[in-house]
């Protein structure tokens, strides 16, 4: 190993989250070797988009309850949520639990008509983040990993923090970073934003204070008698240099990451639960310049007490989301901040009464919403149509590469460029069977 270069920026992050032990073992910038980036080109015009922030429901919502409501349908697809309620744009109405998103309607666009027909978790994250079947013989990348090949450290990016972060728990279900390995896998706060400290895998422990930190510091270079025996030895050297840059760093990101240093009445208008907070905590990072977060938002799964988990979780949702939009079109961010929710597929229009569900809605990935915004996606927009009880798709059926692709061209990245891979094949960033057609053009 070579241990001549001066530590650069990008190392020193990586040894604040990777840690000492990991400088023992090897030379990160082995590990982070680098790789041929494409020059990022849009189809239909410059770049309008800069960060993206993924609101991933785990589990997948119901479009019924929330962005699609059927109130004609009956009691049998609408249960006890039969009052959809209109928004600030005319003929648009969304679900009832949802009044706050409902005044932002002009900021963000519907799609009613997304569809892959896969009703397994695994099988349709994997479709709905890559845009590739899973039929495919390799395993393919997620768009935040795209993103983070693309625009991240290889593409100029000069952050405190990595380019892609998960918010707060890793999303499991499929391999984010596939073929293009680690380096593009995404950092995972853990923790939970809505305690305090807000205890960040690596960077903020709680109940280490930075005079402790600092004193466990210490103490290590005291007990480095080995250093002390060979000094001026490249290895050691290297491994003392990046210890500094590390402790700089990780108390920078501290800064980043302590949401205290945020006005209570913002808080609370997020909502001090895990998900407002991970909302706001989202804005921060967009402000640091990261070009990819995601909001790993659980509890979607809703076999069974449906609909009493949808008097919890939605008006906990209305409030983080809508208050994100507010606040970043408020600090001029959302015009260069794409906002993309979605689930892995919808749940079930008719709801299953039956035993053992008593009242729950199924997996269900033959029609489902999603609602993107900002970045240059036009608001106060429907995409497409389902039927009148919600179980197809009516008009302008949407897949997910569809979506991806139309994000990836506001990034000023071409879904049918070349996707650079160590394994050298000729790889395009998202299938082309439909080519660019099958972009949201109607709102881009």
């Amino acid at each position: 190993m070579v241990f001549t270069e001066n530590i650069n920026r990008r190392d020193a992050i990586k040894c604040a989250l990777l840690g000492s032990a990991g400088l023992a073992l090897w030379d990160l910038r082995e590990v982070w070797a680098d790789v041929t980036v494409p020059p990022a080109t849009v189809p239909q015009g410059k770049a309008t988009a800069k960060s993206v922030i993924q609101i991933w429901m785990w589990g997948g919502p119901s479009h019924l309850d929330t962005f699609d409501p059927k109130p004609d349908a009956g009691n049998d697809y609408c249960g006890s949520l039969k009052n959809p309620i209109p928004t600030n744009v005319k003929g648009i109405q969304i679900g009832e639990l949802l009044p706050l998103l409902a005044q932002q309607a002009d900021k963000y666009s519907i799609i009613r008509s997304m569809t892959h027909g896969v009703n397994a978790h695994e099988t349709a994250s994997y479709m709905v983040q890559t845009g590739h079947s899973s039929e495919d013989r390799l395993v393919y990348p997620c768009l935040g990993a795209i993103v983070s090949l693309i625009k991240g450290f290889d593409g100029g990016y000069k952050g405190l923090v990595p380019p892609y972060i998960v918010l707060t728990e890793p999303q499991g279900r499929f391999s984010e970073a596939g073929f293009l390995g680690p380096r593009y896998k995404p950092f995972a706060t853990g923790g939970d934003p809505s305690r305090n400290p807000f205890a960040v895998e690596g960077i903020v422990t709680e109940g280490l204070s930075e005079e402790r930190r600092q004193g466990r510091r210490t103490l290590l270079k005291n007990l480095d008698t080995l250093g002390k025996v060979m000094p001026g030895t490249a290895p050691f050297d290297f491994f003392d240099e990046c210890g500094h840059a590390a402790d700089s760093i990780v108390a920078e990101a501290g800064k980043l990451f302590d949401l205290s240093q945020e006005k209570m009445e913002l808080r609370e208008r997020y909502g001090m639960s895990k998900f407002g907070q991970s909302c706001l905590m989202a804005r921060r990072l967009v402000e640091q310049g990261v070009p990819y977060i995601t909001i790993n938002y659980n509890g979607w799964d809703t076999h069974k007490e449906h609909f009493e988990i949808m008097r919890r979780k939605l008006p906990e949702m209305d409030k983080g989301m809508s208050t994100l939009l507010q606040d970043l079109s408020d600090r001029e961010l959302l015009d260069s901040t794409v906002v993309w929710w979605s689930g892995e597929f919808g749940r079930t229009p008719r709801i299953q009464w039956e035993s053992p569900w008593n009242g729950g809605r199924g997996h269900y990935g033959k029609c489902f919403s999603a609602v993107l915004a900002g970045g240059g996606f036009k608001g106060g927009q429907v995409v497409g149509a389902s039927d009148a009880k919600g179980e197809e798709v009516a008009e302008r059926p949407v897949r997910p590469e569809d979506l991806l692709g139309s994000i990836l061209a506001l990034m000023g990245i071409d879904p049918q460029g070349k996707l650079p891979n160590a394994q050298g094949l000729d790889l395009q960033v998202m299938p082309s069977s439909q080519g660019t057609k099958g972009l949201l053009h109607e709102i881009m």
